[in-house]
């Protein structure tokens, strides 16, 4: 079985969506009618902007969802996914790929998302740091002894994990992490502590726009950051996604689940191949590849 799998925040990169855009007339429509929907050029950004222009959240988010979901559209008869994932933000361009989401609404749905977590972060400073050599279950508990807010925040492979939180008590997590003996403790220069409870302003907003937004049938199961599991009811899909940005996101869990329900090969649709490198640090066996014209 395929499963076709959508990256997050950080896949972006200087002139990304630019080869659909020339050689597809589909691609340049659906890029020129999110131009319209979001009120500025992204493409300009995209394709010709700076690496901090597109490290703005309002235009990261936006543009790795349009270059994933373009692709898979213009992939036509090609894209004929079994499963889907997305880590993260990439859950909604794996909503819209699969059918539950219309591109116009995910695109919507993903500038409120980028909006109203950046509103949380300047109402809630906060951070996130990578911890690389130690379990799951270390980490875990050396977040519970620390006091403020900090909780594992990306399960991304066996030994690679993010946590998120306060400013100070990421720190003393991280300190705590090295005497444990991870191989590396690393802040991470992001905007805010995302899928943390930090994030919970954020939730509330994003949640009214979900609720107010059509959830169709999807074509085949979604493995959503939250469950894990294969998910194919439309109101179930909605509450996870509400539930996504204080929750962990459960990469490590969804991928092994989806290898237990028979994926065979995980294609990556969008920028940058960060997942099928943590595809492959979850099971060495797992075939990967890069979907492209």
């Amino acid at each position: 079985m395929k499963a076709y799998i959508f990256p997050g925040q950080g896949a972006q990169f200087v002139g990304m969506g630019l080869d659909l855009y020339e050689k597809s007339a589909e691609a340049k429509a659906l890029f020129e009618a999110a131009n319209d929907i979001l009120g500025f050029s992204i493409t300009e950004i995209m394709f010709g902007g700076t690496e901090e222009d597109l490290k703005q959240t309002k235009v990261t988010q936006p543009a790795i969802f349009l270059h994933s979901v373009i692709l898979s559209k213009v992939l036509g008869s090609a894209f004929a996914p079994q499963m889907v994932a997305g880590h993260s933000l990439g859950e909604f361009s794996a909503l819209v790929a699969n059918g539950v989401l219309k591109f116009e609404d995910g695109l919507q749905l993903v500038a409120k998302r980028a909006a109203a977590m950046q509103k949380a972060c300047e109402l809630q400073p906060g951070t996130m740091a990578a911890v690389l050599g130690l379990d799951d279950a270390q980490v875990e508990a050396l977040c519970a002894t620390v006091e403020g807010v900090v909780t594992p925040a990306n399960y991304n492979c066996p030994g690679q994990l993010v946590i998120s939180g306060e400013l100070k008590a990421v720190e003393a997590a991280c300190e705590k992490m090295k005497e444990a003996g991870a191989k590396r403790a690393l802040i991470l220069p992001v905007g805010g502590a995302f899928h943390s409870v930090l994030m919970k302003p954020a939730e509330e907003e994003l949640a009214a726009a979900i609720e107010q937004t059509h959830f169709g049938t999807p074509l085949c199961p979604v493995y959503q950051n939250v469950t894990t599991t294969a998910v194919t009811d439309a109101s179930a899909i909605k509450k996870n996604l509400i539930n996504q940005l204080t929750a962990p996101v459960k990469w490590t869990q969804s991928v092994q689940q989806m290898i237990a329900d028979g994926a065979t090969e995980f294609v990556e649709v969008g920028p940058g191949k960060v997942l099928q490198g943590l595809v492959k640090k979850i099971n060495k066996e797992a075939v990967v590849s890069l979907a492209g014209l």
